[in-house]
């Protein structure tokens, strides 16, 4: 109902301008919600919008279209404000019909069609399957679960996809981090020199060992004289220099080279073991916290399909790369990008943005209208080589959206906890789900805006005070749930509920506050803010909290009773309808 009387008052503000200035008829009309009720429930600014151009002031402009306006049994009143506003007043009547609206749409109360099921892709999380996915991970995945859920209630057709890196680097020194450990297990000459400090140090590295160790034996050792073989030496752990991080770097990647060499087809085994393992923990441990991916893109099928190669070749045949040092650059700073950037070294390997410029065509070409990257906020000055090399290719950068997240910071006992995978001194996504519960672990990630820095704290996530929002929210659900259970009525008494009984100032404030969640929808789906959702839903929860402190439900007036619980129900329905869009549950008592 919010949605229909704010166009019904564009619309009354439309007639008054035919008849004020006819040749501005056109122009739009913006109804907001006041920040303070004693300003009204709605207001406009178009006398202020259009004071320059029709050369008049925006309060006398305003009185001009407030002596045009029709009458309409929707609004009560009208009065000019400030510099120009104009304030109207709806009747109580209109303001409570929002509650037959919400128990008659149930689940699609608020859903919105501004989408147009048109096909956006949503590309979120994508860690490198290097380790099991931790906290400041969790924030991505919540984040990009929520965005994929509310753009779909906003009317898009979504998909959303995992991007696998598992052509890189990364999981070379996974695969070499397993093989050493492997050796050690098996009593290899190699348990006695020193694990690299730059390999993959946790846990989950000596068990992939024991599995390989398990299946196979000893059919992947080789003498540590071997593994070793003209590698540079490691410079001491304390030294914490460039150079020194260079040389852990160069002897990281020479035992890499040895290991290809010595192990032969065995090295794309173990490879492929380390990536499936950690492939598949990734995948179980995003389902169990309730985000589902359609697709797991593999970066490896992009050179398999020779797509970075085709993509390489076009930048070039438009012009867009040059030659130096025996490197292929793209001119990326003519596309706003601070420096130019290699796509293919002098030994004629591609780089990682290479193949990131054809992902990017890749998702272009499988006819997506929208494309949302949700990247790390330390991937800032990515965005317009990527958006770049799109223009080079003749692409439209604008169907390109990207969402910066900041990791959250957990903290324990008022103590940061640390988060390195390779380090192995991390607390796991897995961890924090056990240790609070996913629907805390699902809210508190979406509760500030994603680029914004987000302290996680653990404490008050576990605690069962108002202080918690998801306690607090939850438990205005079960509290409705209870209510109605004690009523013991049947729906259709709450369908045909007496909604004029409805009379006092929370009742009212809470139809209003039931009016805006479409409104809030269409915004958050607009501006990728799932934590508007989180926003409404923490203050829904206060006003009914409030009602149900002030006002006793169950009275004995059978009409009256009949409205309350209509009302109470609608707010239950507005409860789940959110919390779903965030993946929270609802339970029905606590």
């Amino acid at each position: 109902m919010s949605h229909d009387l704010k166009s019904h008052l564009a619309e009354l503000m439309r007639a008054a301008l035919r008849s004020v200035a006819p040749a501005e008829a056109v122009s739009e009309i913006h109804i907001e919600r006041p920040k303070q009720a004693t300003h009204g429930d709605f207001s406009c600014n178009l006398a202020m919008q259009l004071a320059r151009s029709l050369k008049r002031n925006p309060r006398q402009l305003a009185q001009l279209l407030l002596a045009e306006l029709p009458s309409s049994p929707f609004l009560s009143r009208a009065e000019i404000a400030g510099a120009g506003f104009i304030n109207f007043h709806v009747p109580p009547a209109a303001k409570l019909e929002v509650v037959r609206d919400v128990l008659e749409q149930a689940d699609d109360f608020g859903r919105a069609t501004a989408g147009g099921q048109k096909k956006v892709l949503v590309e979120f999380v994508s860690a490198n399957p290097t380790g099991p996915l931790h906290v400041g991970h969790g924030r991505g995945a919540a984040y990009g679960g929520s965005l994929c859920t509310l753009l779909a209630f906003a009317g898009w057709d979504v998909t959303s996809e995992y991007y696998v890196n598992d052509a890189g680097r990364q999981m070379d020194i996974l695969a070499l981090s397993t093989w050493l450990r492997y050796l050690q297990l098996a009593g290899s000459d190699a348990a006695q020199l020193a694990f690299p400090s730059n390999a993959y140090q946790g846990s989950y590295v000596r068990e992939m060992a024991s599995q390989l160790q398990a299946a196979h034996g000893d059919r992947y050792l080789q003498p540590t004289a071997s593994v070793f073989a003209g590698v540079p030496a490691m410079p001491d752990v304390e030294r914490t220099d460039a150079e020194a991080k260079q040389q852990r770097e160069a002897h990281l990647d020479a035992l890499i080279a040895n290991a290809k060499q010595l192990l032969g087809g065995g090295w794309q085994y173990v490879h492929e073991h380390v990536l499936s393992e950690q492939l598949a923990d990734c995948r179980s441990d995003l389902e169990e916290s309730g985000v589902h991916f359609d697709v797991w893109f593999s970066e490896q099928s992009l050179f398999a399909a020779g797509l970075v190669e085709r993509c390489v070749e076009q930048l070039q045949t438009a012009g867009h790369l040059y030659l130096q040092n025996g490197a292929r650059w793209f001119r990326s700073t003519t596309f706003g990008d601070e420096k130019d950037r290699v796509v293919q070294r002098e030994n004629g390997q591609y780089t990682y943005f290479a193949s990131d410029i054809a992902y990017h065509l890749n998702k272009y070409e499988r006819g997506f209208q929208r494309v949302i990257n949700v990247w790390g906020a330390d991937h800032h000055g990515y965005i317009p080589r990527v958006k770049g090399a799109l223009g080079a290719l003749g692409l439209d950068p604008a169907r390109l959206d990207v969402a910066l997240v900041q990791f959250a910071v957990l903290y324990r006992g008022g103590r940061k906890a640390q988060m390195s995978t390779r380090s192995g001194d991390f607390v796991t996504l897995r961890t924090l789900r056990d240790e609070v519960g996913n629907d805390a672990c699902r809210f508190f990630y979406v509760l500030r805006k994603s680029d914004q820095h987000l302290d996680f704290d653990l404490d008050l996530a576990k605690s069962q005070s108002n202080e918690n929002p998801v306690y607090y929210i939850q438990y205005a659900h079960a509290r409705v749930c209870s209510l109605l259970a004690l009523w013991a009525g049947q729906p259709e008494a709450l369908a045909a509920a007496d909604l004029a009984r409805l009379d006092s100032v929370h009742e009212l404030a809470l139809a209003a506050r039931l009016g805006e969640f479409p409104e809030v929808v269409e915004a958050a789906a607009s501006d990728l803010a799932p934590h508007l959702i989180a926003f409404y839903l923490k203050e829904l929860a206060a006003d009914f909290h409030s009602y149900y402190n002030a006002e006793r439900m169950l009275v004995d007036d059978p009409a009256l009773k009949d409205a309350r619980m209509a009302l109470a129900a609608a707010v239950r329905q507005v409860i789940r309808n959110a919390m779903a869009i965030l993946g929270v549950s609802c339970p029905e008592s606590m």
